[in-house]
């Protein structure tokens, strides 16, 4: 019986860190490190994580595991907050753009120790990232793999996936994540891909993200970040059944004529960042999906400390947080994401 095989029992999975005799390790101490973290966390699962998987009725033990293990790992481990940190910029934007300012980024196990070493609850990449530090960092911190991307020489608004489910299976990924461009004109291919990549990820005990960036067709510029369209993403990716979401921090700007009738007639308070945060929360099941905000481009601490600030007081889920912290030297990137840190748990 091959090893795989052997760990299945009565139709279950017997967890790692019971298994007697596991193969030969390269990298044991991390394995036990990891074993002993998941096990006791897995033990003192808070109420406020036991709530959050109970607004997910659908889904498998399996999934709510996952869920329940980037919730329970890092610094806000058991709050219901996260900090995510995601690394795709170099297949986005080109490896100059994305590392030239931190030349340590160019190597993916930089990422992975920043991740791990400023206690956030998971880490997000494509395939290749996660491949490069796979075994170095097996079990040392949830990953998050990136199906689809773009790139800066394309002119449509479109993503290729080039992952599966299977790639994450066998990188040991707590989920999928995958992106989608509501208002573009391949807007429902896209979603349709997600839809057979979630049903199958979902099937085989793995959580999904989706990022749920508006653009294209006939939105303006300022449409993109609109509260409008930010809530409607955000309805739809909770809609299209993904378990966390990610959506950029929405302005004041009300983009569809339609919606404004409503804003105005309803006096939906769209005033503060604070409030818009609130209302995307309400747009995702009121509450019942966790949803995190994107940093955006790179920018100065103050105001992105202000923006999380208002975040965290309208609701949000957390944050995640790419190019503002891994652009920056080491010890000021683990300076920022432990401020962003306390600010979540209420200390600053």
């Amino acid at each position: 019986m091959g090893y795989v095989a052997s760990l299945l029992q009565d139709g279950g999975i017997i967890p790692f860190c019971a298994v007697e005799k596991p193969p030969r390790l390269l990298y044991p101490e991390l394995i036990l490190r990891s074993c002993r973290s998941r096990t006791e966390s897995d033990m003192k699962i808070t109420q406020r994580v036991k709530k959050i998987l109970a607004n997910y009725e659908s889904d498998n033990p399996g999934t709510k595991g996952n869920i329940a293990r980037i919730l329970m790992t890092g610094k806000l481990a058991g709050t219901g907050k996260m900090v995510i940190l995601p690394v795709d910029q170099g297949f986005e934007h080109g490896p100059a753009r994305s590392f030239a300012k931190n030349p340590a980024g160019y190597d993916p196990h930089y990422h992975y120790q920043l991740a791990i070493d400023a206690g956030l609850n998971a880490f997000a990449a494509p395939l290749g990232m996660l491949e490069a530090g796979a075994d170095s960092y097996a079990g040392a911190i949830p990953t998050i793999l990136k199906m689809n991307s773009s790139n800066s020489h394309s002119t449509n608004m479109d993503q290729t996936v080039h992952a599966s489910v299977g790639d994450a299976l066998r990188l040991g990924c707590s989920a999928i994540g995958f992106t989608i461009y509501p208002g573009s004109e391949d807007q429902f291919e896209m979603m349709e891909e997600f839809r057979e990549l979630a049903e199958e990820a979902k099937s085989v005990g793995l959580a999904v993200v989706l990022w749920s960036y508006p653009r294209g067709g006939n939105l303006s510029k300022a449409g993109e970040t609109a509260i409008d369209v930010c809530a409607y993403a955000a309805h739809l990716a909770a809609e299209l059944g993904a378990h966390i979401i990610k959506v950029k921090p929405p302005t004041d700007h009300i983009e569809q004529d339609d919606a404004r009738k409503v804003y105005e007639a309803e006096n939906i308070d769209i005033s503060t960042l604070s409030k818009r945060i609130k209302h995307v929360m309400q747009s995702s099941f009121a509450g019942r999906r966790l949803v995190v905000f994107s940093g955006g481009n790179a920018r100065g601490t103050d105001g992105l400390l202000d923006e999380i600030r208002q975040i965290r007081d309208g609701g949000g889920s957390g944050a995640i947080i790419g190019r503002n912290s891994f652009q920056r030297p080491k010890e000021e990137a683990l300076q920022l994401l432990d401020t962003i840190i306390k600010i979540y748990q209420g200390k600053t």
